[in-house]
């Protein structure tokens, strides 16, 4: 078990979902139980699975909710697309977000690979 806030992967999915709030606060009030609420729970999930494998008692373990964490990011990268489609946010704020995102999504692959060789 290792301390999860000391997780590059955790940090930088930590600061994608304060960022996604934010612009998630200008959302249409009607998008308030749709598509805002899902795109905030889909982003929150992300460190969330981070935070519980990593309390998980095998690699294994922490390797599935590293790949639940990479679901979650997908998810989230395309709610911002179709947010920002929807004119719900402009391309600057979009840009941003999608390299956050990306950059999570990049840094969990290799977490996760990490985590595969140590089991073989």
């Amino acid at each position: 078990m290792q301390d999860y806030k000391t997780l590059i992967g955790w940090q930088k999915a930590h600061a994608f979902v304060k960022e996604v709030y934010q612009i998630s606060n200008g959302f249409p009030s009607h998008e308030m139980y749709g598509l805002t609420s899902q795109l905030r729970r889909a982003s929150v999930s992300i460190p969330t699975n981070i935070a519980e494998g990593s309390a998980r008692g095998s690699n294994t373990d922490f390797a599935r909710f590293i790949q639940i964490a990479l679901g979650s990011a997908a998810e989230s990268e395309y709610l911002l697309l179709l947010a920002h489609e929807l004119g719900y946010y402009d391309l600057n704020e979009h840009q941003r977000l999608i390299s956050q995102i990306e950059e999570v999504k990049k840094i969990l692959n290799g977490f996760l690979k990490k985590l595969k060789t140590v089991n073989t």
